[in-house]
């Protein structure tokens, strides 16, 4: 069985930094696709940042340059380091996993993605 948790999520101060964690059991990096979403208030789940099995990466624009994703496919971990964190970042991060679909195919479709984490909150204060 597939599983995915997310872990790192909290408060911050504007400007400050998080690290989200991804463990994933059942399920092997290998050769898949995976991403980073969030559900901001009032507004629909949006795809963040994207990462291939060669380690291309792909990024929305409101958070380019400030969050960074990577994995560890040994461990089996995805991570996303945030940086420059904004009040309008706060919300709910979700991990993904993807059979078919990587980068922004990825992020422009959240139906496209197969497995989900749980989801961890981000809360930045101003």
């Amino acid at each position: 069985q597939v599983h995915l948790a997310e872990s790192g999520g909290g408060s911050v101060q504007a400007g400050g930094s998080l690290r989200l964690s991804c463990a994933v059991s059942g399920y092997s990096l290998t050769g898949r696709c995976m991403g980073w979403f969030r559900h901001l208030p009032g507004k629909e789940r949006e795809g963040v940042a994207a990462i291939d099995i060669n380690g291309i990466t792909a990024y929305a624009p409101s958070i380019k340059g400030r969050f960074t994703i990577s994995q560890d496919r040994d461990k089996n971990n995805l991570y996303l380091q945030m940086n420059n964190l904004k009040p309008e970042d706060s919300g709910v991060y979700y991990c993904a996993a993807s059979k078919n679909y990587c980068g922004t195919l990825l992020l422009s479709e959240t139906t496209r993605a197969d497995y989900w984490g749980q989801g961890t909150q981000v809360t930045v204060s101003s």
